[in-house]
């Protein structure tokens, strides 16, 4: 099975799904990851993080052994400066490229704006007939933006996966991103991410699991 994963912002791929993807790859699919947005000089970044961001993401792409990586390196905190048309073709190309039968998604209501504009170009182009080949649409959770989701459209997880043994190496990759995770209160750290995990896994009886929201499944 090919499985592609849209990260937002390096990181978003780690903190909602790292220990599925892991779980997935050592049961021998195939793991693909696009990344949005990424640091650059002309977003106003220096030439030293970014070149420390560049490594982040090397890293974190041979953590994971990747089977494809891509990445639009996008501006951050930009995604509603683009025209839609625009991210629907690029986005259209990638997944015709890897024709995923599972594909996770940042979920739509996260707070921040990145995330609704890439769930909403992604949406609009998997109908079904669009994309046949695409079987399940998993949305994730990723601390400090899926949280402080509206009241009313409070992210509800009705799929858990047991990442049980992969919860210390997803903990790893996510500390490659130094500048990501930090000491509590900051709400990216190892103790919340740990704490979810287990708040979840009590949820699904597991030790600790990861939640999505089922958005479409086709069963043959």
């Amino acid at each position: 099975m090919n499985i592609l994963v849209i990260s937002p912002h390096p990181d978003d791929e780690t903190l909602g799904a790292g220990g599925t993807l892991l779980k997935m790859k050592d049961s021998g699919h195939k793991i693909y990851w696009l990344n949005v947005t990424n640091m650059k000089p002309e977003y106003g970044y220096s030439d030293e993080r970014v070149k420390e961001r560049n490594r982040e993401i090397l890293l974190v792409n041979e953590a994971y052994d990747f089977s494809g990586f891509y990445n639009f390196e996008m501006k951050p905190a930009g995604m509603e400066q683009y025209e839609t048309g625009e991210l629907v073709s690029k986005f259209k190309s990638v997944l015709e490229e890897v024709k995923p039968e599972l594909l996770f998604l940042p979920f739509g209501f996260d707070v921040h704006s990145d995330h609704r504009v890439i769930f909403d170009s992604v949406y609009s182009c998997i109908k079904s007939f669009r994309a046949p080949y695409l079987k399940t649409v998993l949305c994730m959770e990723i601390i400090s933006e899926t949280d402080h989701a509206f009241r009313m459209n409070s992210f509800s997880p009705n799929v858990f996966v047991d990442i049980s043994d992969y919860i210390e190496k997803k903990i790893d990759i996510m500390k490659i991103y130094k500048s990501e995770i930090n000491q509590p209160p900051f709400p990216r750290n190892e103790q919340a991410i740990r704490g979810l995990a287990s708040y979840r896994g009590a949820t699904a009886y597991h030790k600790c699991s990861e939640a999505f929201y089922l958005i479409r499944s086709c069963i043959d």
